[in-house]
């Protein structure tokens, strides 16, 4: 029984005429695709076999049209020539006649129609196969065919110019081979764009946009083309469209995101970030980015007026943020409709889609097989299947042996893809997808000794598909194995990444899915599995099909569910939702093989899976997805806008974060009757529209927009939720997980704690109607079962299930920051080391956590005595690290003692070392069951995880009894009769802030609890703000100066930018992983110093023991009003409310004193208003006498910037005589001359001034305190600097003045922007 049709099928050139007055004296010359039949292969021209091939293809377009036709010629596109097999098709006929002068003629959309004879038909052939191009000497003409764009790239082109003409962005959501390359370089050519940038992650593509560049502006020469490598330089380009020239230039996002402009570590790109770009093409636009530094690089390209296009095969993470007119779709099932939409309107005509095969998707249920790897969802885990040992080999080594002999056990009648000789003649060449590096080295081995696998060459290319370079040699590695000849060589690749993106190996006809989960995202699944429909013709032969292989069916339906876009909600299923998935099944069959039995899935099934794949996908967008609400928000009464309008105030309108994808794009947010009435008025030009119409279309826009705007409104209370209902406690789940309970599973406190501030229950309760009731209690539930699915495997697999969840939670402020893992990992890492889950770099996780030793630290703190508290847990992640390892101590030990442990006896030392070793303080409860459920999960294990009440108030009001209460075993921990417990190490996140009650202003209590733990423990290790290293923040000062003078504290990580550590979160001053240990000294910070550079930078200019910059520096609020003239004090106290201090907006509060008008006898002040910076002018007579309002000065912003070292100054300007500054500003300086101002401008202007101040400024303010370490220089004309040199030049003078070396000089060149 055969199951899968040969991928490679010979091809046939035919030729026929039309006996009519039409096409008299034309032929027709196509081509076609022959049978199975292995003999029909070697037939000769003429025969019957291909001359009923070529019928029965010049039927399919002739007979509905009633067309009689005579066939005249029939024969093989390959042919032999010095030894070697060689092919040609029906286009290299129709160029060698069309060079030879023959003349291309067209019937009624059929174009491949010659005015010649039959002979001269078989002498074009007979050419090509003497390698010629044309029929006779001198007749080949050389220019450059136009390209001819099929309909739907007209369409886009189109429907793209279209959209630019009334906004600025537009996405193509177009499958691989859509030909995304030359139509954007067709929408640039229309539109006239004079500067065209390429912006993509893949700098290898630069040859193809370069060669179809070449074919789209070939007759285009005021069109140029540049990149690193191809073409023009940049600066080229610059001069000739000054010229009137118009260029396009590839660029990578890589390299792009090294900059300084974007925050990245070099001085380069300058120039392309400073042009004003007409279109911006980005190409694979879901890969890099939607990164913080990915953005960051668009932004700077993109300025008003700058239209820009996006191109992906996969952008499920881009299509929220387009509306529906600025989406162009291309995909699978719409281009194997084309295939055929084509034989039927262009009389046979050479098909443009022939050469993409069809796709086949077979599932095998596996955990059907091997039920002890699949879980309740029925996705098989192949992480768990493929566990390699320290050794490197397989721990299931019998089950994978049973896999691979199922695959291949030789049986005409077995469905499994190597099952038989002519199946394995279709997979000579396949692609296998494996969990990670270790299975795939394990794999590799055993397939090499198989003895069916071992006749295969096993390429084994696995990696993460970072590198660019790895992905290249990957490549050539492949196409090596494969040979020149791929019909004489049989090959499998094994990847965990590579070759997966980007790149074709045309050979392969089969792609093997053992990698991933329910949760693998529908992007990675279809880039994978389109790897194999790479068109390739060899030996005469085309690849007509493909095929996948999944062994975990639900996954392989959900991913295809989402793949197919289809708009559907739990409980509703449309017509439309039907017809879709009927449109894919029936051009992307999906068969389940079942014991001996094949079965294709019905619509039916497909559907019933869209409501877990749609589960799934809230679970993932950690609730933020439209299909959390339901169609309630369409019908807002005023009084209901205006209570969204009063919750917006609460928690203000949050913007949702980049997601991965939502099959429920909503519709816009409309119902699907809504949305087509839309479409069909939107149809119609406007001019076409009745009044009523253009009112109803108004109507329904502004639908779609209010639902928009009141999703993003619940935002703020929704991201909330995952992490409550994840730990909550219940007795009946069906009864108690529903969205009216949802506020009786969270007590008051935690409410309080966990959700925005002025979000009561019972304000909650007036919008818990516009949630999905049904969504919110399976999305729940999801959780929870993904979290008790978690219980079932070992320690590690859990742990990583764990990490997977919490992955998918949001951090809402920065009140409820949860630490994510990867930084859990590299804090504790960091300072007490141990088993670290995450790699060298905390980017991607590990199969086995590597150990890290500190000496005198590690084993001091994680033994099997050793008692570990965390001081404020939300999560549960840091006891999770610190159990996992003392488990680990306790584990080798029992294996040193008993050799092999079983997991039962696993289980059994993690619960013994959560009962002796961990001990967990929560403010909250909901806190406690959070952490709770990260111990130990579902299962009933005596965990010491305490809520303790009001915990800082206690700590403001009464430290020590609060260091009493957690050191007894006996009123706190109810363990023993100890009241002085020995409490090894501290760890944790504590509390950052509490608000004031009153005015509303937060003040900080980290440091509270920083003390505290240094009085319970002698080892401590938190992550809190950092600005109390730099004397700054409202952390008192006296206690600044005892840490930063404390020889037993040392700080082991400092992050400027605190977006690195928790995204979305910015801390100002950034955040700081502080260790303090008793038992070791490390010597007095002092002056912190972020980089070690600067301390050898700082400590060169101490030894000059030279005068401050601050000695000159004059405060922000050092220009007053003069109170002791009772008029003034009058003015002051009426209107100012007392407050002597020219504040900020005096130009706005007193508009009467402070003119424009420039009087006799008044001062200036340089101030804001409106957003901008401006001068105003007023009676001297009402302020203080001060320093330098006579004198020349430079003034400075006190404010800008984020603490980030070498920042520019906010545009420092000179100061003339009788000219002041508002409270925005602080001066420097009192000097006698312009030129002696103009010095200490240039000064400040210089990196290394900059680098000094950078040392103490830690936020975006820059008081006078923070100049304090910049040495004061002599700004006259007798300095030993010549202030006359530009500012470069200066910093050269500096750098000798003090003595730095060319380590220290090169920091701060890379690290320090320049200013002029």
């Amino acid at each position: 029984m055969a199951t899968f049709e040969s991928s490679l099928k010979p091809r046939l050139i035919y030729v026929f005429a039309i006996a009519d007055k039409q096409h008299e004296g034309s032929l027709k010359i196509g081509e076609t695709t022959l049978g199975d039949d292995t003999g029909a292969a070697l037939a000769a021209p003429n025969s019957d076999v291909l001359n009923q091939a070529a019928k029965a293809r010049i039927d399919q377009y002739t007979k509905t049209a009633g067309i009689s036709y005579e066939l005249l010629h029939t024969e093989l596109t390959f042919y032999i020539r010095g030894g070697h097999i060689c092919s040609f098709n029906d286009k290299q006929v129709h160029n060698v006649l069309e060079r030879s002068g023959v003349k291309r003629k067209e019937f009624k959309g059929a174009t491949e129609w010659y005015s010649c004879d039959l002979e001269t038909v078989k002498r074009a052939i007979a050419a090509i196969k003497e390698g010629k191009d044309s029929l006779g000497a001198g007749e080949v003409t050389h220019t450059e065919n136009p390209i001819i764009l099929r309909p739907e790239q007209k369409d886009a082109v189109e429907r793209t110019l279209k959209q630019f003409r009334r906004g600025n962005q537009m996405l193509w959501n177009a499958k691989m081979r859509f030909g995304k390359t030359l139509c954007a370089l067709r929408v640039a050519k229309e539109m006239g764009a004079v500067r065209t940038i390429i912006v993509t992650h893949r700098p290898v593509v630069d040859a193809s946009w370069f060669e179809d560049f070449g074919k789209t502006f070939h007759d285009s020469p005021e069109w140029h083309y540049g990149s690193h490598n191809k073409g023009e330089s940049f600066a080229s380009l610059q001069r000739l469209a000054g010229q009137g020239k118009k260029y396009v230039y590839f660029a990578s996002m890589q390299d792009m995101r090294g900059s300084k402009e974007v925050g990245g570590k070099f001085d380069k790109n300058n120039e392309i970030f400073s042009t004003t770009w007409d279109l911006v093409i980005v190409d694979e636009a879901h890969e890099g980015t939607q990164t913080e530094l990915g953005k960051a690089v668009l932004e700077q390209l993109i300025s008003k007026n700058t239209k820009i296009l996006r191109l992906s095969g996969t952008p499920f993470n881009l299509l929220d943020d387009h509306k529906e007119e600025e989406v162009f779709t291309w995909d699978y099932v719409m281009e194997q409709k084309a295939k055929i939409d084509w034989e039927i309107n262009h009389l046979g005509d050479t098909n443009p889609y022939a050469s993409l095969p069809a796709i086949h998707i077979y599932t095998y249920d596996l955990g059907r097989l091997m039920s002890e790897y699949s879980d309740e969802e029925k996705a098989f885990n192949f992480r768990e299947f493929f566990r390699t040992r320290e050794d490197g080999s397989f721990v299931h080594e019998r089950d994978i042996d049973h896999f691979l002999t199922l695959l291949t056990t030789d049986d005409e009648e077995s469905l499994y893809p190597y099952s038989n000789d002519s199946f394995r003649q279709i997979f000579r060449h396949t692609l296998w997808i494996l969990p990670g590096v270790k299975a795939a080295k394990a794999l590799s081995r055993k397939l090499a000794k198989h003895p069916v696998f071992g006749l295969f060459n096993v390429v084994n290319v696995a990696g993460d598909g970072g590198e660019e370079e790895e992905s290249r040699d990957a490549l050539e590695l492949v196409n090596k194995a494969i040979g020149s000849d791929p019909d004489q060589s049989y090959t499998i690749t094994l990847s965990c990444g590579r070759l997966t993106t980007g790149v074709s190996v045309k050979p392969w006809t089969g792609v093997f899915m053992m990698a991933g989960s329910y949760s693998t995202s529908a992007a990675g699944y279809m880039q994978t599995i389109f790897r194999v429909q790479t068109p390739y013709t060899h030996n005469g032969r085309m690849k007509t099909d493909c095929y996948a292989f999944d062994f975990a069916p639900d996954r392989t339906l959900r991913v295809l569910a989402e793949a197919a876009k289809v708009s559907h909600k739990a409980g509703k299923q449309t017509e439309d939702d039907r017809k879709l998935l009927g449109d894919f099944l029936n051009f992307c069959p999906i068969i389940a093989i079942d014991g001996g039995q094949m079965k294709q899935y019905k619509v039916e099934t497909m559907l019933a899976q869209l409501k877990r794949a749609q589960i799934e996908k809230v679970v993932q967008d950690g609730f933020e997805n439209g299909a959390l609400y339901n169609d309630e928000l369409l019908k807002l009464t005023e009084v209901e806008l205006k209570e969204f309008d009063d919750l917006k105030g609460i928690i203000g309108k949050t913007k949702a974060m980049p997601k991965s994808g939502d099959i429920d794009i909503n519709r816009q947010g409309l119902t699907n009757e809504q949305y087509e009435e839309k479409e069909q008025l939107e149809k119609k030009k406007k001019k076409d529209l009745t009044p009523e119409e253009k009112k109803r279309l108004d109507e329904l826009k502004a639908k779609g927009d209010q639902r928009r705007e009141a999703i993003s409104i619940l935002r703020g209370i929704s991201i909330r939720m995952p992490l409550m209902l994840y730990g909550a406690e219940m007795m009946d789940e069906d009864k108690e997980l529903t969205i009216d309970n949802f506020t009786n599973l969270v007590d008051e406190q935690s409410w309080e704690e966990f959700m925005p501030r002025g979000v009561t229950k019972k304000v909650f309760c007036r919008f818990k109607r516009y949630y999905d009731p049904d969504i919110f209690r399976e999305a729940g539930k999801r959780i929870r079962e993904m979290a008790r699915m978690a219980d079932k495997f070992t320690i590690e697999e859990r742990i990583a299930r764990l990490a997977s969840i919490f992955a998918t939670f949001r951090n809402p402020d920065k009140e409820t920051v949860l630490t994510p893992w990867r930084v859990v990992n590299m804090h504790l890492g960091d300072t007490l080391g141990g088993y670290c889950f995450m790699n060298e770099d905390f980017v991607s996780n590990l199969d086995i956590p590597r150990y890290i030793e500190h000496k005198g630290i590690t084993t001091e703190v994680f033994h099997p005595q050793s008692i570990i508290l965390e001081i404020n847990s939300k999560s549960g992640l840091y006891p999770l690290y610190a159990a996992y390892n003392i488990y680990r101590t306790r584990l080798e030990q029992a294996r040193e003692k008993y050799g092999e442990v079983n997991r039962a006896t696993a289980l059994m030392l993690w619960d013994l070392t959560l009962e002796e070793n961990i001990f967990v303080v929560c403010k909250t409860p909901m806190a406690r069951y959070i952490t709770m459920r990260t111990l130990r999960g579902f299962r009933n294990t005596n965990v010491h995880t305490e809520y303790y009440p009001d915990l800082i108030e206690s700590i403001i009001t009464e430290p020590d009894s609060v260091v009493n209460m957690l050191r007894s075993g006996k009123r706190f921990w109810k363990i023993n009769n100890d009241e002085n417990m020995k409490i090894d190490a501290i760890i944790g996140n504590p509390p950052y802030q509490v608000v004031v009650e009153g005015n509303g202003r937060s003040k900080p209590v980290y440091h509270l609890f920083m003390d505290l733990a240094c009085q319970i423990s002698q080892r401590v290790s938190l992550i809190t703000p950092a600005r109390y290293l730099f004397n700054a923040g409202f952390t008192p000062t006296e206690w600044n100066n005892k840490m930063l003078n404390d020889e037993h504290f040392k700080i082991v990580n400092y992050k400027a930018n605190s977006t690195e550590l928790f995204p979305s979160v910015d801390i100002k001053g950034g955040v700081a992983v502080m260790y303090r240990d008793t038992t070791q000294k490390f010597g007095k910070i002092g002056v912190f110093k972020a980089f070690p550079e600067l301390n050898q930078i700082a400590s060169k200019v101490e030894m000059l023991h030279e005068k401050s910059l601050v000695e000159i520096v004059y405060t922000e609020s050092s220009y007053r009003f003069d109170t002791s003239k009772p008029e003034v004090e009058r003015l002051v106290s009426d209107r100012l409310n007392g407050d002597k201090k020219i504040i900020t907006n005096i130009f706005d509060k007193l508009p009467d004193i402070f003119t424009e008008e420039q009087r006799p006898g008044a001062i200036g002040f340089y101030g804001r208003t409106k957003g901008g910076r401006c001068f105003r002018y007023v009676d001297r007579e009402l302020f203080e006498k001060h320093p330098n309002l006579d004198k020349y000065k430079v003034i400075v912003p006190e404010s800008n910037g984020s603490g980030a070292i070498g920042e520019v100054l906010s545009t420092p300007l000179i100061g003339e005589p009788l000219i002041g500054a508002t409270q925005t500003f602080l001066t420097i300086g009192a000097f006698d001359n312009r030129a002696e101002a103009e010095a200490c401008l240039k000064y400040i202007k210089t990196k290394f001034a900059r680098t000094m101040l950078g040392l103490l400024k830690a936020t975006q303010h820059n008081p006078k305190e923070t100049w304090r370490l910049i040495p004061l220089q002599d700004f006259t004309a007798a300095s030993d600097i010549d202030w006359t040199l530009s500012v470069a030049e200066i910093d050269q003078q500096l750098y000798r003045k003090y003595g730095l070396e060319e380590k220290e000089i090169a920091f701060i060149e890379e690290k320090v922007r320049a200013m002029e």
